[in-house]
């Protein structure tokens, strides 16, 4: 099975680029932010308990991500694969992830890395604000997530790297050029 982690801080443009390789390579999509703005919208337990952090720009605990995960990833039967867009995001997490996987015969074959400026991730942050009305999408909240992203989740890459599954990826430019990047590196795996 080809399973990608989807890597990078909040706009990096995981989203856009993980319904690419899905239509592409024909595997499935867990996206840790849809499955919570779900549970959200429906007013579960689930989703109550996350609000409260999301609101806080702080992240989901590790406990509850990996149930989650380990139930929307068995639900897919016959899968070429998986991309994990938004999964991990600690050190703990890519741990707990490579032992759920490893339980089921599996592996990530690759984490792809988005790298965008800062700048250029405030940019598109605001403007998806606007355009979506995500009330996370607002300048104090993103500088939180920013905050956040650079402090837990940007030590994974090293991480990564030491499980030879890294691969860096230049976020900026056109849609169609960063993902004939990825296709690349997908390509070669």
């Amino acid at each position: 099975m080809l399973n990608i982690v989807i890597f990078g801080a909040p706009g990096s443009g995981k989203g856009t680029q993980s319904e690419r390789i899905v239509e592409k390579y024909g595997i499935n999509h867990i996206s840790t932010g849809d499955v919570l703005r779900a549970e959200i919208k429906n007013g579960t337990e689930l989703g109550k308990t996350a609000k409260g952090y999301i609101d806080q720009g702080q992240l989901i605990p590790d406990e509850l991500m990996i149930d989650i995960l380990a139930s929307v990833f068995d639900s897919f039967k016959d899968s070429k694969g998986v991309i994990f867009d938004g999964f991990p995001r600690t050190i703990a997490q890519a741990e707990a992830l490579k032992k759920m996987l490893v339980e089921r015969g599996q592996d990530v074959s690759v984490m792809l890395d988005l790298e965008v400026p800062e700048d250029e991730l405030m940019t598109r942050l605001i403007k998806r604000g606007k355009d979506s009305g995500r009330a996370d999408d607002n300048e104090e909240t993103i500088k939180k997530r920013l905050t956040v992203y650079h402090s837990q989740t940007a030590p994974l890459i090293d991480w990564y790297k030491g499980e030879k599954k890294y691969q860096h990826i230049n976020g900026l430019g056109t849609m169609d050029g960063i993902f004939a990047d990825i296709c690349k590196v997908v390509d070669n795996i």
